[in-house]
């Protein structure tokens, strides 16, 4: 990545002992980008059809920690703050401002005036403090166990010695202050997550937003989650036809920033990265996610817009070491990372820019250590290390996910099929696994832990090494069957707790070794920069390097 990419990552918000951070994005330049923009009258009109890559799970965001959720989920919904188009820099959301107190526990957001939710009702202090509020007091396993975010972020649930939370209070209608119990390297970052979206606490209430239940593998959500959305966003929930696998979103004309430009996006998911590339050059949708490595030349030169996106991204192979014993010896999950040939992997699957990962976040962000162990390709010491644990002849289930296409993960089968193949060279034998995305596959891994091995990976949200390795490794998880690392999930809270910035980093640095040459939880595979195209028609999509794109920007031409 080059010098300027590094220097767009590096977040300007830094927590020092006895200073206060204040970042206020002023009324008078929002006023100037309405105006600039035309306001409502710039609005070209027609419909936006975005093709997606996999279903939503629902639209309650705080239920929710994949892409294709978010994606329709940060057009209906604001954050306090959000980033800079095309950036992963801070600016203002729904708060025109915020600051901490020196000890970084006390967040006081000074909230945008005459905001107000797609029913009508006002986005004010009372209403922030509600969202957090029901965030912390959420009841029952099942919801709690779908709150995925929350848990990495805020630590734990009321009465929890783990949660990082305190308190809401609406010091007035503007200004809302957030009390943490201790300090967390997550924030100011960690408030521009989709998943801490701000919903109306009226429209929460009257449809049971906080009813999720739990049939076997399967979870069911509220009328709210499903049917009736209800942000600030600059568009509005138009339905979800499941028959025809799209979501309508209707422009939000009250909403308080730049308004959208389109009368109507649809969300066409399609999950076949094959049919989304024929339904693009048919002209039946405008804009297509994850187009395949080898296409990606072949559209440009057809007169698409190829958008790459900087590769802020991780993809990895998960060890559970519940259910197999063998797991939980670490010359086992060495021997498994020696075993795979990633940098071939890198060469025949991997988009144009792909890197090898030998940790778990990119090198762009704080922390990372250039000297850890590497685990370079040798069958040979896989095969040593599997005799010396006495392992060899191991079968293990490799779990990986169909019908989707993910921004580390462009095509799940193949990739399996390259590790799966890598392995067995190695004498182990493998039995896959496929399921579908959301109801099958990430169950199975993050809620039910029925796997031995599976793929997954992760876009960072903000830039911090937490939102990395500590959203992975911080605390005990069902996908790694880690219940018993307690050393780790201390040092990663130690770092992450280090308020000197200096200091940070060096912390993290040793986690980072740690965790490659003590711990190997799991074995990161490679770093890979994803990609958007559109037909010459569509204009202002602006590509994110957190994939978190908002479409009140983009314009149809003729």
């Amino acid at each position: 990545m080059r010098a300027p990419e590094r220097q767009a990552f590096r977040l300007r918000a830094v927590i020092a002992a006895g200073v206060t951070l204040a970042m206020a994005i002023g009324a008078a330049g929002c006023a100037k980008s309405d105006r600039d923009s035309g306001g409502d009258k710039a609005a070209g009109g027609g419909t936006f059809v975005f093709a997606g890559a996999g279903d939503p799970k629902n639209f309650d965001p705080i239920f929710n920690d994949d892409g294709e959720s978010f994606r329709p989920i940060r057009q209906m919904y604001d954050t306090l703050i959000t980033h800079k188009p095309g950036t992963a820099d801070l600016t203002g959301g729904l708060a025109e401002s915020w600051s901490n107190d020196p000890t970084g526990r006390i967040w006081t957001f000074k909230l945008r005036q005459g905001v107000k939710f797609h029913d009508g009702t006002a986005l004010d202090a009372t209403a922030v403090c509600a969202n957090f509020d029901r965030w912390y007091n959420m009841k029952g396993d099942a919801a709690q166990s779908q709150m995925i975010y929350y848990a990495d972020v805020f630590g734990g649930f009321a009465g929890s010695p783990d949660a990082v939370y305190d308190n809401c209070t609406a010091q007035d209608a503007g200004t809302a202050v957030v009390t943490m119990k201790k300090y967390k390297g997550a924030f100011p970052g960690a408030f521009a997550l989709t998943a801490f979206s701000i919903a109306s606490p009226a429209a929460m209430k009257q449809y049971g937003a906080d009813t999720v239940t739990q049939n076997g593998d399967s979870f069911a959500y509220s009328a709210f989650a499903n049917e009736h959305p209800t942000g600030t966003g600059a568009f509005t929930f138009g339905g979800w036809n499941k028959a025809t696998s799209e979501i309508t979103l209707n422009r939000n004309p009250d909403y308080w920033g730049e308004k959208a430009k389109v009368d109507k996006v649809i969300i066409k998911v399609i999950k076949d990265e094959n049919t989304r590339k024929q339904e693009l050059r048919a002209g039946t949708v405008q804009a297509i996610d994850f187009p395949a490595p080898a296409d990606r030349k072949a559209l440009a030169d057809e007169g698409y817009s190829v958008l790459p996106r900087p590769a802020f991204n991780i993809l990895y192979l998960g060890i559970n070491q519940k259910n197999n014993p063998k797991l939980k010896d670490l010359r086992v999950r060495q021997a498994i990372a020696y075993a795979l040939n990633r940098a071939q992997l890198v060469q025949t699957k991997g988009p144009g820019g792909t890197a090898v990962a030998d940790q778990f976040l990119p090198d762009t962000v704080l922390g990372y250590a250039p000297d850890v162990q590497k685990y370079e390709y040798s069958v040979d010491k896989a095969k040593q290390l599997l005799a010396d644990a006495g392992a060899t002849g191991l079968t293990l289930n490799f779990y990986y996910p169909t019908e989707v296409t993910r921004p580390y993960m462009p095509n799940p089968q193949e990739i399996f099929t390259v590790l799966a193949n890598d392995l067995q060279a190695a004498g182990i034998k493998v039995n896959g696994v496929p399921r579908p995305w959301n109801g099958g596959f990430k169950d199975d891994v993050q809620q039910f832990g029925k796997q031995d091995l599976h793929i997954l990976g992760w876009t960072g949200d903000y830039n911090d090494p937490g939102n990395f390795v500590g959203t992975f490794f911080g605390r005990p998880k069902v996908e790694f069957g880690d219940q018993a690392m307690t050393d780790m999930f201390t040092a990663i809270d130690k770092a992450d707790a280090t308020v000197d910035q200096n200091a940070k980093k060096a912390a993290f640095e040793q986690v980072n070794r740690d965790i490659a040459s003590k711990w190997l939880p799991a074995v990161p595979i490679w770093h890979a920069p994803p990609a958007l195209v559109t037909t010459k028609s569509v204009q202002g999509l602006v590509p994110s390097p957190l994939t978190a794109e908002t479409f009140n920007t983009v314009a149809i031409t003729k």
